[in-house]
């Protein structure tokens, strides 16, 4: 099958049909959701789902935090049509491009199902393009769209129902190269330790949203980062545009942060505020399927699969390589130029390998105490 529904819509971007995504065996395209009270509590919902044109696989996970508990609903589907939203118990509708989305999941014998529309607080801001190689390979090139929303529905967890109406949080689009499904069996030449450090931490205020991210490189500098400040209901042209840097208290003996800072500047370098993350706890992104070492991203699992999971908090041990990927649930204060000073709340991804001179890190897996 070549031809499919997309190839009635003009979207093309090679003179291929909608089928084909260019020659990059680890072309991907992908969703993600996450979501929480803005008042308070600990319950965290997340979702991802990823379609992989040239291995001919979609996947997703949907994850529910509550207490102390991730419960991970995970499917695995062959492709076919990419305008088919829907692996196994989980589907995505696009309600409004680019402002209201719905997911429903329905696995009941898995303990699992709901229904929730998210919607966008503003036009969503577009990261910086993501470029980066190991030697002569590329490692990653792609384009990300992120944007804060509120939710209404509910998710049911083994029979208990509860309610996200006002909830937020942040989805996000990204789509391009990234390394998918089997590893490739060919190393790079010459040997590239492994190193990557990424900070992620969209937040949400009363009034507007703050994203700030940041890849490092082994010495600290960031090669791809963005601070913009979005007041609700603002379009790109009302977006206040910042650089951060980014200041990590780790928790000892782990690559987690128990606090952290990011010092703002405008573009003349005079200060423009702060601000500052106090994480609750680690949400582990090994949930959503980043870095799993059974139901990773692309990961063949036959024709269609769907499987629970369900990973005690408490007893995650950090030093792992698949438990270094994470959200941590956080409250967030930001100071802006003026003073003024807003709390809320929001998600501080990490993922630190390798060396970080800002940080102590030296080697792939160190933890200082």
């Amino acid at each position: 099958m070549t031809l499919t529904r997309g190839d009635d819509y003009p979207i093309h971007q090679t003179a291929d049909p909608i089928a084909y995504s260019g020659t990059d065996r680890n072309f991907y395209d992908r969703y993600f959701f996450n979501g929480y009270d803005p008042k308070g509590g600990d319950d965290f919902f997340a979702v991802a789902f990823g379609v992989y044109p040239h291995l001919n696989i979609a996947d997703t996970s949907f994850v529910v935090v509550r207490n102390g508990v991730e419960t991970a609903l995970h499917a695995s589907r062959w492709l076919g049509d990419r305008l088919d939203l829907t692996v196994g118990p989980v589907k995505i509708e696009i309600l409004e491009p680019l402002q209201k989305l719905k997911v429903t999941v329905d696995s009941p014998e898995h303990g699992l199902k709901g229904e929730f529309v998210f919607e966008g607080r503003a036009f969503p801001i577009e990261e910086p393009r993501f470029v980066r190689r190991q030697g002569t390979r590329t490692f990653m090139d792609y384009t990300r769209l992120t944007q804060n929303g509120r939710y209404a529905g509910w998710i049911e967890l083994d029979g208990e129902r509860r309610s996200v109406d006002g909830h937020v949080g942040t989805r996000d689009r990204s789509w391009g190269v990234r390394p998918v499904g089997a590893r490739d069996s060919q190393e790079t030449v010459p040997p590239v330790p492994p190193q990557f450090f990424w900070l992620w931490s969209p937040s949400s205020f009363e009034d507007g949203s703050f994203f700030f991210h940041s890849n490092d490189d082994a010495l600290g500098r960031p090669w791809n980062t963005r601070a913009v400040w979005c007041p609700d209901g603002a379009g790109e042209d009302g977006f206040l545009h910042l650089n951060g840097e980014a200041k990590i208290d780790w928790k000892s003996g782990t690559r987690h942060a128990r606090r952290a800072e990011v010092a703002l500047t405008d573009d003349y370098g005079k200060p423009a505020g702060k601000l500052v993350f106090e994480p609750r706890y680690e949400f582990q992104m090994m949930g959503l399927g980043y870095t799993h070492p059974k139901w990773g991203h692309g990961v063949l699992h036959g024709e269609l699969t769907v499987e629970r999971e369900d990973i005690v908090l408490a007893d995650v041990d950090p030093k792992l390589p698949w438990n270094l990927h994470v959200q941590a649930l956080s409250e967030v204060t930001y100071t802006d130029a003026a003073g003024r000073i807003r709390k809320g709340r929001g998600a501080l991804e990490q993922l630190a390998i390798g060396p970080h001179a800002p940080s102590g890190f030296k080697d792939m897996l160190d933890f200082p105490l």
